[in-house]
C-alpha cells in the first residue's frame, strides 16, 4: 500500500502534465497548436524577398528566415507543423496580421511606429529607403525633375507617403497612379503608363533583374525615406514574438545571416552596408 500510493501520485501528476502544458498556451501559439498549421502571409513580386519562383512557390531572403521562425515553433511546441501560404498586398497584409488570417507576414515591409498600433515586428533583417525607376535617357534624374510626368506608386506603402510629400513639398504637377503591387507597377512603366516607379531602392533593383530588358531602366535621385524591413507578428503577442526574436537570434549570432543573404543579394551585387552589418550585430542578443 505504501509503494501504491507514491506511483499513484506519480501517474496523476504525469496525466496533468501535458493538458496544463497546453492550457498555458496562449495567442498565435495556442492557435497554431490547435490546428497544426502555421499561416505565412508571402508576397508574389518583392524580389528577392519574397516572390514567386518559376513554379508559382514562395521563395526568397524573408521566407529563409521565416523558416527559421517555423522551425523554432514547430521545436517549441513538439511537433511537425504544415504551412499554409497566404498571398498579401501592401492594402491587405496588416489588415490579415490584425485580424489573425495569418500568424507571421514574410515580404518587405517597413518596421514604423504607426503600424505597431496594429501589429509588431521582429528584429530588422534589412534597411533601404525609396528611389525612383525611370527608363534610362528619360532626362528624370530626381522628384524635382517629375513635374507634368507620371509616377506609379504602390498603395498603402511609406513609398507613397514619401513621394506624395515630396512632390507637395516642391509644388509639382504630377500625375499619380496607384498600383496594387510592385509587379503592376513595374508593367505600368515597362508599357509606358506611367514615366516613373517608385518603391525601395532594393526592390526597384529586384525588379529591373526579372525584366526581360533590364538594360532599359535605372534607379536614381537620393533617398526618399528610410526604411528598416522586420518580419511582422501579431501584436501583443509576447510568448510567439519571443520565439521569433530567439530564432533570428541564432541566425545573427551564428553568422548563417551571412549566407543567406549571399544567396538572395549577391546575384543582385548589392552587399550588406555598414548599418545593416550593425543591426544585425546589435540583435545577436545572448540567449
Amino acid at each position: 500500500m505504501k509503494l501504491l500510493k507514491p506511483l499513484l501520485a506519480t501517474a496523476v501528476a504525469l496525466s496533468l502534465a501535458a493538458p496544463l502544458a497546453a492550457q498555458d498556451l496562449t495567442g498565435t501559439l495556442a492557435k497554431i497548436d490547435e490546428s497544426g498549421e502555421i499561416v505565412i502571409g508571402h508576397r508574389e513580386s518583392s524580389v528577392p524577398f519574397a516572390y514567386l519562383d518559376d513554379n508559382q512557390k514562395p521563395v526568397g531572403y524573408s521566407l529563409d528566415l521565416c523558416m527559421k521562425v517555423v522551425d523554432a515553433v514547430s521545436a517549441e511546441l513538439g511537433k511537425e507543423l504544415s504551412i499554409k501560404y497566404v498571398p498579401v498586398n501592401p492594402k491587405t497584409r496588416i489588415a490579415l496580421m490584425a485580424n489573425g488570417t495569418i500568424d507571421l507576414e514574410c515580404g518587405s515591409t517597413t518596421n514604423n511606429l504607426t503600424r505597431q498600433e496594429q501589429v509588431e515586428y521582429l528584429p530588422t533583417t534589412f534597411i533601404t529607403g525609396t528611389k525612383l525607376m525611370v527608363r534610362k535617357g528619360s532626362g528624370i534624374n530626381s522628384v524635382a525633375d517629375l513635374d507634368d510626368k507620371a509616377v506609379a506608386l504602390a498603395q498603402g506603402t511609406t513609398n507613397e507617403r514619401a513621394v506624395k510629400a515630396a512632390i507637395e513639398e516642391l509644388g509639382l504637377d504630377v500625375k499619380v497612379l496607384p498600383v496594387r503591387d510592385h509587379a503592376e507597377g513595374m508593367l505600368s512603366l515597362e508599357t509606358d503608363r506611367v514615366d516613373v516607379y517608385a518603391t525601395d531602392h532594393i526592390l526597384l533593383f529586384g525588379l529591373i533583374a526579372k525584366s526581360k530588358t533590364p538594360d532599359e531602366f535605372e534607379v536614381v535621385g537620393d533617398f526618399l525615406s528610410f526604411d528598416p524591413y522586420a518580419l511582422m507578428v501579431r501584436r501583443d503577442d509576447s510568448a510567439f514574438e519571443l520565439i521569433g526574436k530567439k530564432a533570428l537570434a541564432d541566425v545573427f549570432r551564428s553568422g548563417e545571416i551571412n549566407d543567406i543573404y549571399a544567396k538572395w543579394f549577391d546575384p543582385l551585387g548589392v552587399g550588406q552596408t555598414d548599418l545593416l552589418k550593425a543591426a544585425f550585430q546589435l540583435n545577436a542578443l545572448p540567449n
